[in-house]
């Protein structure tokens, strides 16, 4: 299925209806996507996953996916070593795609009060697109009988 106009509407809403950080952006769209449920307190520990705090350290969009994929192993009854290489296996991808998880490197321009707001909507669309793709993918070659 195609979620893309569906993707690029949410991160709209949640960046500039909400001003929400990327890293609860993703985590958010991907519950939607999957029909998950998020308690508050994961969007709550999600607040400061922008790059570190805007440390420019991991990308959010990094940070907010293995949050989900966290999430979603549990739900689908994988054992804990499943699913950190699922994480890990997730991670190389994004890198691979991308170029790196490093927010200062997606990134350049910093969090600066100069630079305009939601900088990375559209690298947000496409890392959105790329994960809830990567984790179809992961369903159907993911060994689930292994728990």
């Amino acid at each position: 299925m195609d979620h893309t106009h569906f993707i690029h509407e949410r991160i709209h809403h949640y960046y500039w209806n909400n001003n929400i950080n990327c890293a609860t952006t993703i985590l958010k769209i991907l519950a939607e996507v999957h029909g998950l449920k998020l308690q508050d307190q994961v969007i709550d520990g999600a607040v400061g996953l922008h790059g570190a705090g805007g440390f420019g350290a991991q990308c959010g969009l990094v940070e907010g996916a293995l949050l989900f994929i966290g999430i979603w192993g549990n739900k689908q009854g994988l054992s804990a070593n499943i699913t950190v290489r699922a994480c890990r296996n997730y991670a190389d991808a994004f890198n691979q795609r991308f170029g790196s998880l490093v927010c200062k490197e997606l990134r350049p321009e910093g969090f600066g009060s100069h630079n305009p707001p939601h900088l990375c909507e559209k690298l947000t669309q496409e890392a959105v697109e790329f994960a809830v793709g990567w984790i179809e993918k992961l369903k159907t070659e993911m060994p689930f009988d292994i728990v």
